[in-house]
């Protein structure tokens, strides 16, 4: 894989949440894939190039949850979530680092991530996070039909099933991406 150019390739790594990091995951647990988002982080901090926290949240309500009927609805607890369940895992954000929040699978739709990566001249997004076929899935397809050139970083990403996370890698976004492991992600010297 190519190097990429630092002032134009963003890092966007989605939930990795204390709510989710510790749900049952596969083919890789919470833990694991936080630890190869913070190592990716790093990896952008350094180089100078931006780095994008997506948390997921709701109001206790659910209000501005999505209200389509669905066939199998995820479960909401009266009264809301927990305390703390959609802040970043403690350590993750750092100064600098540009946070969203979403109230949906994706991160474009209702946020202003496009505004910041356009604003920075950012054309390619390189993508972890939880869970693979749902938050990355959909932020992936949003990029993509956004014109971006994106890269799924495999081994930073889990979900519920390694049968899921296998659709998405294997099937989904080689078509819409490109799929790469951590240590694939170089920079170009500048």
């Amino acid at each position: 894989m190519a190097a990429f150019d630092p002032k134009t390739t963003a890092l966007v790594l989605i939930d990795l949440q204390n709510g989710i990091v510790g749900m049952p995951l596969a083919p890789r647990s919470g833990p694991d894939v936080l630890a190869a988002g913070q190592g990716l982080a790093e990896r952008f901090r350094k180089a100078c190039a931006p780095v994008v926290l997506v948390n997921v949240a709701w109001a206790s309500d659910f209000a501005d949850a999505p209200k389509g009927e669905v066939d199998q609805a995820n479960p909401r607890p009266e009264g809301g979530l927990p305390a703390e369940w959609s802040a970043l895992v403690e350590g993750l954000a750092q100064p600098g680092d540009i946070l969203v929040q979403k109230r949906n699978w994706g991160a474009f739709y209702g946020t202003d991530l496009d505004l910041h990566l356009r604003r920075r001249g950012i054309r390619t997004i390189v993508i972890g996070g939880i869970a693979t076929n749902f938050g990355v899935e959909s932020t992936v397809r949003n990029a993509w039909e956004l014109g971006y050139s994106v890269v799924v970083v495999e081994d930073a990403c889990a979900t519920t099933t390694a049968e899921l996370h296998g659709v998405a890698i294997k099937l989904i976004f080689p078509r819409i991406a490109k799929v790469a492991v951590a240590d694939d992600i170089e920079f170009a010297k500048t």
